[in-house]
């Protein structure tokens, strides 16, 4: 098949939108699911976390099939998963099945995720990547901040169980575009280390369930055999054991340890975890203060994240070109910069008193934030990947971002609780009947809704601090070095190896300095 890059990208980036709308789309029907299947906050949040952790796990290992057997056909059968786990989560008729459910959808958004950053890596040049980015980057933004707008839509006029039955005509689309569109690219032999994802599925989600669970059982209390401390403490101590054994495997490690001697490609990781923990906990406590402090419906709800999606989708594509032409770095330290900003006047403003049209300046001061973001810190990570390593790179780059985006589910939930607790005593983790009849019939009781508005306000400081520490992190990138196409090197760098395993230089990109 003739390799057409736009095409191509336009096919992926439909599914790639899907999954990611599926990772806020819920945080509008919390309310809705939390009253319908007669459950508690820490429960429902668990939906979200099944969904992310399922996610974050296997996403080294799936970069790796997609260069093994072909970025299409894995992505393929992610889709395929992902779409037929969505109809399983509408016909779930308790709480437990959803959370199941959930989770497979997670693998099934594991799969396909990886895919479409490694096909851009391998058939974009890097001089057009930065557009291309662009394009990854407005997907990923606006997915993100639609999730909870069409959630509204639908929870309001078809009820919370079609925000997942809509996937299955979506996807169905995606899957006979990727097949027309995608190509077929080479692939790669790689040997799987089978240790290396034990290690990291179980620390990972001993130190998730740690964290979220906390509110259930009390930190210090007993979790059957061990404390809360102990599970978090133990999975810590499992996630080293995971690196130590990246460093030492000599075989072909689950996580290419060698990729993060580029400089930009180690810092975009750490500013993609930041993203990824603040853009998974801004949503819920936005969603519960205008639902249940506020009283409005999911739908109005919705629409007062509206002017964040709408900037953001207009700014996305030109931040996108911008990057091809400016040093990424500031365009991205001007984005988390704003977000922060923003967030800050958001979680300073939020009252039962305040107007709500108020809200509506520093939410759409949001949108312009946050299109500066994802473009830049997308092509930084890539623009120095060696051919054979995109698929590995583009897991990496794509774990560590849902890893953080775990962390933020875990820990806005945990914060959550905790400030309810202290500002409403007795009215925490387990709020369900007085809490979710509010939404949609002009709020809580004023003795009740100061309170709850300010346990809201304060969560957000979350968010507030992981953007603010992601402007802090893109201020050290190192400017990106010229290159030209597959094989483009530095004059300095001829015939040694690049950062990624050992290849000759004119096997890959130059890397940063």
């Amino acid at each position: 098949m003739e390799r057409k890059p736009w095409p191509a990208l336009w096919a992926l980036v439909i599914g790639f939108f899907m999954i990611l709308v599926d990772s806020t789309i819920v945080s509008i029907a919390n309310p809705a699911i939390l009253e319908d299947l007669n459950t508690d906050i820490t429960a429902v949040l668990w939906v979200t976390s099944a969904y992310l952790l399922a996610y974050a796990v296997p996403l080294l290992i799936t970069g790796r099939l997609g260069d093994r057997f072909g970025p299409k056909r894995i992505y393929l059968i992610g889709l395929v998963i992902f779409t037929l786990a969505s109809l399983w989560c509408g016909f779930a008729g308790d709480i437990t099945m959803l959370i199941a459910a959930r989770a497979v959808q997670g693998l099934g958004a594991a799969l396909m995720t990886p895919q479409t950053m490694a096909v851009i890596t391998r058939i974009f040049p890097p001089n057009q990547r930065g557009a291309a980015m662009g394009l990854w980057g407005a997907v990923a933004g606006i997915a993100t901040l639609v999730g909870p707008i069409l959630g509204g839509v639908l929870v309001d006029t078809l009820g919370w169980e079609w925000i997942f039955f809509v996937n299955v005509p979506v996807g169905i689309v995606a899957f006979a575009m990727a097949v027309w569109l995608v190509p077929n690219l080479e692939t790669h032999a790689h040997r799987f280390d089978w240790l290396g994802v034990v290690l990291s599925g179980v620390g990972m989600f001993l130190v998730v369930f740690g964290i979220q669970e906390d509110e259930s059982y009390d930190w210090g209390t007993i979790v059957g055999p061990i404390s809360v401390w102990g599970l978090i403490i133990t999975g810590a101590v499992v996630l080293a054991g995971f690196l130590v054994w990246q460093r030492f495997n000599r075989a072909e490690p689950l996580l290419p340890l060698a990729l993060f001697r580029d400089r930009n490609f180690a810092l975009s990781n750490v500013a993609i975890s930041l993203v990824g923990l603040a853009i998974t906990s801004m949503p819920l406590p936005l969603a519960f203060y205008f639902q249940i402090a506020r009283g409005l419906d999911p739908t109005q709800a919705a629409l007062m994240l509206a002017p964040m999606a709408v900037a953001s989708g207009i700014m996305a594509p030109i931040i996108g070109k911008l990057t091809d032409r400016v040093d990424p770095k500031w365009v991205a330290l001007a984005g988390f910069s704003t977000v922060a900003v923003a967030l800050a006047w958001m979680a300073l403003w939020l009252s039962p008193e305040a107007e709500l049209w108020t809200l509506l300046f520093p939410v759409a001061l949001l949108g312009f934030g946050l299109s500066g973001i994802w473009a830049p810190l997308a092509s930084s990570a890539t623009r120095n990947l060696p051919q054979q390593q995109a698929g590995a790179g583009s897991g990496v780059y794509n774990m560590t971002r849902q890893v953080g985006s775990v962390l933020g589910s875990a820990a806005i939930t945990a914060l959550l609780n905790a400030r309810l607790a202290a500002e409403l005593p007795g009215f925490s983790g387990g709020f369900g009947g007085e809490a979710a009849g509010a939404a949609g019939s002009g709020g809580l009781p004023p003795q009740l809704a100061a309170g709850f508005a300010t346990a809201m306000s304060q969560s957000l400081w979350l968010p507030v601090i992981g953007f603010a520490l992601g402007a802090v992190v893109v201020l050290f990138f190192a400017k990106p070095k010229v290159t030209v196409a597959w094989g483009g090197q530095r004059p300095d760098d001829s015939g040694s190896a690049d950062a990624a395993g050992g290849a000759p230089a004119e096997a890959s990109a130059s890397r940063s300095e």
